[in-house]
């Protein structure tokens, strides 16, 4: 669905991707995570042809987006970071525009619209203006816009940003259902818990490289593995001392606490029998875990 070889795109002396490979199998939930700055933006903006690649090999459903970007973007949906909603129209009027623009024959507009607002749950605002409507709602509205072209491809830039756990998690199920029905996804996000329940596959890019690849619990077990526990920053001086005494035990601190990371529970949980400690949390390594790892940047500087 999507290749890319050796993939190259600089600005200037600034190489914003450098030497990337990858490949999206169709219907597969591909994930590309890292920080701010790390690339993934370049590459969104290159698989549909509005950036243009410096050097290597790009394709997107077999063709070149260099030189064929109308045909890819006729194949494809994408739901951008920003909802770009005319604020003074009716939810309805937004997408007869767009599916105009698309190029949608206007026999099958309306119900294409009707239909896919019954999916988002959102059939009861039909004709209400977006400036009346809730942020969840607007997002699962730029939802609607992505699917209008019944697309092969979806592309989410980072689709939950800022949303409430409720609305959050009814996007997660209709993520799952468009790929258990074929549908193949590109998703950007900064969540990793997201990215664990939704992707089949990730990578984790920073300073324009990927820097590993696989699906979330390979990572997991590659880079991270075992379990976490989270302490107090008024545990520093005596974690500091374990930590010395034990150095097969892995040590992280950020602004919000300080990380423990063992290969047993055991481990973890004898630490308060022999130390007196309690952690805030103990867990199971997870993907923040990998990416703190490997891109060495606290995620709430992410954000």
């Amino acid at each position: 669905m999507i290749q890319a070889r050796a993939l190259v795109k600089a600005f200037g002396d600034f190489k914003a991707v450098d030497d990337m490979n990858l490949q999206v199998e169709p219907g597969q939930c591909f994930g590309l995570l890292g920080p701010n700055g790390a690339g993934k933006s370049t590459f969104i903006n290159m698989t549909y042809g509005t950036v243009l690649r410096t050097s290597g090999h790009l394709s997107v459903f077999g063709l070149d987006p260099q030189t064929q970007s109308r045909s890819i973007k006729k194949r494809l949906g994408v739901v951008t970071q920003d909802n770009a909603l005319d604020e003074s129209l009716t939810v309805e009027e937004n997408m007869q525009i767009y599916c105009a623009f698309i190029g949608l024959p206007s026999h099958e507009r309306k119900k294409r619209i009707d239909d896919l607002l019954e999916y988002m749950n959102l059939s009861h605002k039909k004709d209400a203006r977006i400036q009346t409507l809730s942020g969840g709602m607007k997002r699962r509205l730029v939802f609607v816009r992505a699917l209008l072209g019944k697309p092969e491809l979806i592309i989410l830039d980072e689709p939950t940003t800022g949303l409430d756990p409720a609305v959050r998690h009814l996007l997660w199920g209709k993520v799952k259902e468009l790929r258990e029905g074929g549908t193949t996804i590109v998703l950007t996000t900064h969540y990793m818990h997201e990215a664990e329940v939704l992707c089949d596959k990730l990578v984790i890019m920073n300073q324009g490289r990927v820097v590993s690849e696989g699906t979330p619990q390979k990572m997991i077990g590659e880079h991270t593995p075992g379990y976490v526990g989270i302490f107090g920053l008024q545990d520093k001086a005596a974690i500091e001392r374990i930590h010395a005494s034990k150095p097969d035990l892995h040590f992280h601190e950020d602004s919000s606490g300080l990380y423990l990371r063992a290969a047993s529970l055991p481990e973890l949980t004898s630490i308060h029998a022999e130390h007196g400690l309690t952690p805030l949390q103990i867990r199971p390594s997870n993907l923040e875990d990998v990416f703190l790892k490997l891109t060495g940047k606290d995620l709430a500087a992410d954000a």
